[in-house]
């Protein structure tokens, strides 16, 4: 099975954009700009959810050829009750980092594939564990690694994964931002 239509990703991600390549698909990037927030009474897969069809909310058919395939992701860290996104400074990513440290947290990412003729939505939860990390280990990663634009302030591809990552269990592919082998069943779907 192989995409035919028309392909844009509502992403500016750039392990997104390397993953989808690496599916061997040809595709246009466009960026969103919606304001990501969700409603207080969402569970965090219904949140990884919502805001990953709030990216396509904003599409208008009219601009784009006919049959065209759009798809977005969005990823959130979830430790505890916490639902971590991007972080806001060093002082955030610090925060989140120390908070995953020796810790296992789930990486949820929510999926949505949308043609004018249906729309899916789903997503995919991925456990990672941390070993205990040192304060020094934490400040070299935020300070050579600027994770700012990554949720729960890490990626999983970079010098801390190498280092810091104990186990995981489920996708990785999902951690470093877009659950590939569910894309491609939900793009059988579509």
């Amino acid at each position: 099975m192989f995409v035919k239509n028309k392909m844009y990703l509502a992403s500016k991600s750039p392990r997104r954009n390397e993953l989808l390549r690496g599916m061997g698909f040809d595709f246009e990037v466009m960026p969103t700009n919606v304001k990501e927030a969700y409603p207080a009474d969402l569970s965090p897969a219904e949140v990884a959810e919502y805001l990953s069809a709030l990216k396509l909310s904003t599409i208008d058919f009219q601009q784009f050829p006919k049959g065209s395939l759009f798809i977005a992701c969005d990823t959130i860290v979830v430790v505890g009750d916490e639902i971590l996104g991007k972080p806001k400074d060093a002082d955030d990513a610090y925060r989140m980092l120390r908070l995953l440290s020796g810790r296992e947290h789930e990486v949820i990412s929510g999926l949505t594939v949308m043609t004018e003729a249906k729309k899916l939505t789903r997503h995919r939860t991925t456990k990672v564990k941390f070993r205990e990390l040192s304060d020094e280990e934490i400040h070299y990663y935020i300070e050579n690694y600027k994770p700012f634009d990554k949720a729960g302030a890490y990626g999983v591809q970079e010098w801390i994964g190498y280092v810091g990552i104990e186990y995981i269990d489920g996708s990785y592919y999902n951690v470093m931002g877009l659950p590939t082998q569910l894309l491609w069943q939900m793009l059988s779907e579509v």
